[in-house]
């Protein structure tokens, strides 16, 4: 994907090098809020652990999600607790710089599609991490992959996902990586939209897996946006950047990595969607260049 001239997003901040020791998430929580943290922390490919292992590991333990968050600094002046400014993060090193550019094309990309609504977009924060940082949600660990977090309308990423991806997963190139990305930044518009409090309302009122059921909904709506991201970027796309991005949804379908993990498939523990569900909610995204194509159904 061509962004080498492509400006960097001013709304980053950076976690890296700096120290979040403790013993993650603490006890307590689950129930409504927990489906919750699940459905939000959108734990895009994660890292190879096993799906519902993580899933349990999240639900069982809530204690120290936090109900408040930073919000999005000024332009240009966002630090993660101290971690420099938005051009520093961006300049770390040459996978930190695309992230940047990937979010600035977003934040472009999204404004005028909000414009042509008659509304105006406020985007994301986005926040380099290594290893293990701190969100709005909580703490933030690699295993659990790039994730958005509604409490400080953040993305949380640590850029080694990337070479999981490709060495893992099989999902090399850069426009697997911009899939990542833009499938967080879905999760942001949902949250303006207010699809995440809709989502988030019948998740409560649901047993477990017709619950799952909701939040593959949900995943597959921002897999679409994606799509629609890239399509209104048709033009920055090079030969074969569609077909890493299906090679990423296919990768990190729930029953490809069941599959893998496990060895057997149990659908009504999907979150994500298949394989085959993944790559075609990207496609219906990429086809249409409509967010209206992707829709939503609770």
């Amino acid at each position: 994907m061509r962004l080498d001239d492509y400006r960097t997003s001013d709304n980053v901040g950076d976690q890296r090098g700096q120290n979040f020791g403790g013993g993650g998430f603490g006890g307590g929580g689950g129930g409504m809020f927990g489906m919750l943290f699940g459905l939000v922390l959108s734990r895009f490919g994660i890292g190879g652990v096993i799906v519902l292992g993580i899933l349990f590991f999240m639900f069982g333990g809530l204690g120290s999600m936090t109900g408040g968050g930073s919000g999005v600094v000024a332009p240009g002046q966002q630090a993660a607790r101290g971690g420099g400014t938005a051009a520093e993060a961006c300049a770390v090193d040459q996978a930190s710089r695309f992230s940047c550019q990937v979010l600035a094309s977003t934040e472009d990309t999204w404004s005028t599609i909000f414009n042509e609504q008659g509304q105006r977009y406020q985007p994301a924060g986005f926040v380099f991490y290594s290893g293990r940082g701190q969100s709005g949600c909580g703490a933030a660990q690699s295993a659990m992959g790039p994730f958005y977090c509604p409490t400080d309308n953040k993305i949380y990423v640590d850029t080694s996902f990337y070479q999981e991806l490709q060495n893992r997963f099989g999902a090399a190139g850069d426009f697997a990586q911009a899939y990542v990305i833009a499938h967080e930044v879905g999760h942001h518009i949902q949250h303006l939209t207010g699809t995440l409090d809709q989502a988030q309302a019948a998740q409560s009122r649901l047993p477990a897996a017709r619950g799952n059921a909701v939040q593959v909904q949900v995943e597959l709506q921002a897999d679409c946006y994606a799509g629609v991201w890239a399509a209104r970027n048709r033009n920055r796309l090079e030969p074969g950047d569609v077909e890493e991005g299906r090679r990423a949804a296919e990768a990190i379908g729930d029953d490809t990595l069941q599959r893998e993990s496990q060895g057997r498939v149990v659908p009504e523990s999907f979150t994500h969607g298949t394989s085959a569900q993944r790559m075609a909610a990207l496609q219906r995204g990429l086809q249409t260049g409509d967010p209206a194509a992707c829709q939503f159904s609770a």
